[in-house]
C-alpha cells in the first residue's frame, strides 16, 4: 500500500509557474505508475499527466502539453509536476494517484488518491 500527499499549490497570475509535489510513503515506490489529475469547480475530474514507475515513460493531456512536465525522483519517493505558462483555466484542485498500468489516464483505474492541492490562476 502507498500513501500520497500533494503540496505546492497556491495563487498565481496567468503566465506564472508552479511546481507541485506528490510525496509517497512505502518502500516500493518505484513500482507504482503515478498520475496527476485535476478537478475544477463544477467540472468532472480529468487526467493531466502520468509517469511510469521507472520514469522512462510519460504522457500528458493535450491541454497541458508543452506547458506542464511530469517527472519523478524515486530516491526521494516524489513525483513532480512542473507547470509553466499557467492559464486561468488551469485553476483546479490537483490530485496525484496510483494509475492503472493498462491506461494511465483511466480515472476509474486510479487508486490511493491524495487529498489534493489547490491551484488558482488569476487573469
Amino acid at each position: 500500500q502507498v500513501q500520497l500527499v500533494e503540496s505546492g499549490g497556491g495563487l498565481v497570475q496567468a503566465g506564472d509557474s508552479l511546481r507541485l509535489s506528490c510525496a509517497a510513503s512505502g518502500r516500493t515506490f518505484s513500482g507504482y505508475n503515478i498520475g496527476w489529475f485535476r478537478q475544477a469547480p463544477g467540472k468532472e475530474r480529468e487526467f493531466v499527466a502520468a509517469i511510469s514507475g521507472s520514469g522512462g515513460s510519460t504522457t500528458h493531456a493535450d491541454s497541458v502539453k508543452g506547458r506542464f512536465m511530469i517527472s519523478r525522483d524515486n530516491a526521494k519517493n516524489t513525483v513532480l509536476l512542473q507547470m509553466n505558462s499557467l492559464k486561468p483555466e488551469d485553476t483546479a484542485v490537483y490530485y496525484c494517484a496510483v494509475v492503472a498500468p493498462y491506461d494511465y489516464s483511466d480515472l476509474g483505474g486510479a487508486d490511493y488518491w491524495g487529498q489534493g492541492t489547490q491551484v488558482t490562476v488569476s487573469s
